[in-house]
């Protein structure tokens, strides 16, 4: 059976293989996730009374009741001084699941993670909302530790985390770091957000926007004097504005949107990408900062062009994720696939390549179409039916060492593309 000392291994080997997630589920060895993919662990299958001994070793009382009520619980698990884990544990097909995402304990700097010049100007901001979104594993939350812990180390600021659960810990330095976790601290966000501004903060980080109550009380400690720090999972600055806006009823809408113009400072939008120069992901951003050009867009409901003022708005620091896409693949650093398969209009992407010279896939119909717009019709949402196929007949790589191969040619040849322009 399972012990206490064998999750210890497990945690380990995930920390020092530098995973991001470990899973344990029955009828599978432990497995890792490293650098986005997969990996067994050399290991025994997992049986019934290994999960539940496992759970039980690291799982509180508490969560414990809720897991035996609901089916499911979330929580904070400290390795020594080394590491932190995000918990989730589960039930299925009767069975308990957990499912662990490493938190590493080093916070990052700016240009570690490669944010955007203007995101560390953002922390000097005295009142708005600055949003951080993307699918769930896109490192959003280290994103928001990297400005958390700048504002600590620079300002003289009363700063209020609540998350669910808490990931990173910031010690107190210059600032004041309270660290509020629902379930544990305070019941839910919205009342967490509710309290908060009877607490003199200055900096209040919200974990996550889920619902109305949440979106709604965010807002006002914008607009009430406060730099507030969120996460959605939306994809892309219009996505966002339209998610915020759509949450409230259809009478209030327009009073969000006056609300969100006048308060939101910028929208950061993140996805990671596995690199092909060396181990490891790297992150590609799209960017808005609110101009006044953007407010007046979002005032009047013009959220579908917010695209073209991220064009042209390159001196502000903003950038569509096509474009961060496209240079990230061109210095070499992701593949021409993945650039394609993370993009948001995967067929116009298609076409950049086509137009250089580099022959991607069978055909433009595997990506869904090309040269589409938004306003065309056809194009398909990122991460649907835009992963190359793989065809024997069409010279697609069918081992791992072709990819490779294929993938340094690629990047060679864009290189040598670029570098005669």
């Amino acid at each position: 059976m399972a012990s206490t000392i064998q999750i210890d291994r497990l945690l380990e080997t995930c920390v020092r293989r530098g995973a991001s997630d470990l899973h344990l589920a029955v009828g599978k060895p432990p497995v890792l996730r490293l650098h986005g993919h997969l990996r067994d662990l050399q290991t025994k299958v997992l049986e019934p009374e290994d999960t539940m001994s496992l759970m039980k070793s690291i799982t509180p009382e508490r969560i414990q009741q809720e897991f035996e009520e609901s089916g499911s619980g979330d929580f904070g698990f400290a390795l020594g001084a080394e590491s932190r884990f995000r918990v989730a544990v589960f039930k299925q097909k009767g069975y308990a699941s957990l499912v662990l995402r490493r938190i590493p304990t080093k916070l990052m700097s700016f240009e570690e993670i490669g944010l955007p010049e203007i995101t560390r100007d953002i922390c000097h901001r005295p009142r708005g909302i600055f949003l951080v979104t993307g699918p769930t594993g896109c490192g959003k939350t280290t994103t928001l530790a990297t400005m958390i812990n700048y504002v600590n180390e620079n300002f003289d600021d009363h700063i209020i985390t609540i998350e669910d659960p808490i990931e990173y810990y910031h010690n107190h330095k210059k600032s004041i770091v309270v660290q509020r976790e629902v379930g544990v601290d305070v019941p839910n966000f919205a009342e967490a957000i509710r309290r908060a501004l009877r607490q003199d903060p200055d900096v209040i980080l919200v974990g996550e926007m889920r619902d109305l109550a949440t979106i709604s009380a965010a807002l006002t400690c914008a607009e009430t004097g406060h730099l507030v720090f969120a996460t959605l999972h939306t994809s892309g600055a219009a996505s966002t504005i339209n998610r915020i806006i759509d949450a409230f009823p259809t009478d209030q809408q327009e009073q969000i949107r006056v609300q969100l113009a006048n308060n939101m400072i910028a929208v950061l939008s993140q996805v990671l990408c596995p690199r092909c120069d060396v181990e490891g992901r790297i992150a590609a951003y799209e960017f808005m900062y609110v101009t006044p050009g953007v407010q007046n867009l979002i005032r009047e409901n013009k959220v579908f062009r917010l695209d073209s003022e991220i064009q042209t708005g390159k001196r502000y620091g903003m950038q569509l994720l096509d474009d961060s896409l496209w240079s990230l693949c061109q210095a070499g650093k992701i593949s021409a696939d993945e650039a394609i398969e993370k993009s948001k209009l995967p067929g116009q992407m298609v076409e950049r390549f086509r137009r250089v010279g580099l022959d991607v896939g069978k055909g433009v119909d595997d990506f869904g179409g090309a040269g589409e717009s938004s306003g065309g019709g056809a194009e398909p949402a990122a991460g649907n039916a835009v992963k190359p196929k793989p065809a024997a007949a069409g010279g697609a790589p069918t081992s791992e060492a072709e990819r490779q191969s294929q993938v340094a040619a690629n990047r060679a040849r864009l290189q040598a593309i670029a570098g005669k322009k």
